[in-house]
């Protein structure tokens, strides 16, 4: 059976890439994992749904929206406010 979701990414190491793969069933999951993909700096590749590529419109959401937690979490924790008060300042997701 196939996961839903399938990130191919790669994590640099000394002048290459090696190359890794997630997969998830949950949407949530799938964006907090891009979220620290993206923290850390990762080449995300591609994402499948359901083992078909997604268009250019749904991964770049998907991007924004992980880079939105993302952005909210380091608020959150520089400025020490919960999530509902940087996204009411801020506009970051909650």
């Amino acid at each position: 059976m196939l996961a839903k979701y399938k990130i191919d990414y790669s994590i640099p190491f000394h002048n290459h890439d090696q190359p890794h793969h997630y997969f998830t069933d949950d949407p949530v999951t799938c964006e907090e994992a891009l979220t620290k993909m993206l923290e850390h700096g990762f080449k995300i590749k591609t994402i499948l749904h359901e083992g078909v590529e997604l268009p250019r419109h749904e991964f770049d959401r998907l991007i924004k929206t992980a880079a939105g937690i993302l952005a909210s979490n380091h608020l959150c924790r520089s400025l020490v406010i919960d999530k509902a008060e940087a996204n009411h300042r801020f506009g970051v997701p909650a």
